[in-house]
């Protein structure tokens, strides 16, 4: 990805609010962390002049220029590493991925991710296709959820996935395990997600700013009030959202240890309550994919069942009462 320029101009309300806040606030894709160490990078000007010093004082009427430099190409090790792959042909790949699974290398995951495992399947081929971290990758779901994914193999179906992605087209349907009932039992929740003012390392339904999301839900099961299994579909695909929309409206995913909040239970035997609260993993599953074909165009839709974690969960939860 080459360098890119933000160029955003302060009004009244923003006057003397620290430059790092205010850039955090009008860059929700960006953590404040991320904003600062650009910061201390010279990579921040104000009227054209750099500025160095997240604590800056902010100026009303003035503008301020925030560079975010190119990503530099890292080479990735090919690693054999097991994949549940569920179609696959000339141009993708469509596979089940299982919980634990990192999808792309970071910090903290330098490998034995997915990508690492795509290269050693589909050899060269895959480098540089979606970036210089993710080759082959088109989205990606969280470490801890499980379910299907589609992989590119080469730039044309990258750019043709991409774009259906991007225009809503998709087909999306994911199983989560929440706490209580939602009522109504079938809805829909849209609000903008970004990231949380309060903390910004999560992403959370904001009142201005972020990125416009809505998911459609329906109930699919009621275990006793404690527990529903919930079906979600995206009509947009943003970081955590989900997640994020069932905790808005009051039903967290059981073991989300980031959004959760898990509820007292009472009259329940002590081995399952304590199998709930320490749920190891959020309980959300992709479980239906439909799209487009890149190169033929015919429409395709996949599906994976619930992995054994998750029916063992359904399992347990079907038992009380």
């Amino acid at each position: 990805m080459s360098a890119q320029n933000h160029s955003l101009s302060a009004g009244p309300a923003d006057d003397h609010a620290r430059l790092d806040k205010f850039l955090s606030q009008k860059l929700a894709d960006l953590s404040r962390a991320r904003i600062q160490a650009l910061i201390k990078e010279n990579q921040v000007r104000g009227n054209g002049k750099i500025i160095s010093d997240p604590a800056h004082k902010v100026k009303s009427g003035q503008t301020y220029t925030i560079t975010i430099p190119e990503i530099r190409d890292v080479p990735i090790a090919a690693q054999s590493i097991p994949l549940d792959i569920v179609y696959e042909d000339k141009d993708i790949l469509v596979l089940n991925k299982p919980p634990g699974l990192v999808v792309h290398p970071a910090a903290g995951n330098p490998d034995h991710t997915l990508v690492n495992a795509l290269l050693a399947h589909c050899g060269d081929s895959l480098s540089g296709i979606g970036g210089e971290k993710r080759p082959g990758i088109v989205h990606r779901i969280d470490k801890d959820t499980s379910g299907i994914l589609v992989i590119a193999k080469h730039d044309i179906a990258h750019q043709n996935l991409s774009k259906q992605f991007a225009d809503h087209s998709i087909e999306r349907t994911y199983q989560a395990f929440v706490w209580g009932i939602p009522n109504p039992g079938k809805g829909s929740i849209s609000g903008n997600i970004g990231r949380s003012p309060q903390n910004r390392k999560k992403m959370a339904v904001v009142k201005s700013g972020g990125k416009r999301a809505a998911t459609h839900y329906r109930t699919v099961k009621n275990f006793s009030g404690i527990v529903s299994l919930v079906e979600c579909n995206l009509e947009t695909g943003r970081t955590h959202q989900i997640r994020v929309h069932m905790t808005h409206i009051g039903h967290p995913l059981i073991g989300d240890q980031t959004y959760g909040r898990a509820r007292k239970i009472k009259g329940l035997e002590k081995d399952i309550t304590d199998y709930l609260y320490h749920y190891p993993r959020q309980a959300l599953h992709a479980a239906t994919l439909g799209f487009h074909h890149p190169v033929n165009g015919k429409f395709m839709q996949f599906k994976a069942d619930l992995p054994k974690d998750l029916e063992i969960l359904a399992e347990k939860l079907s038992k009380i009462g």
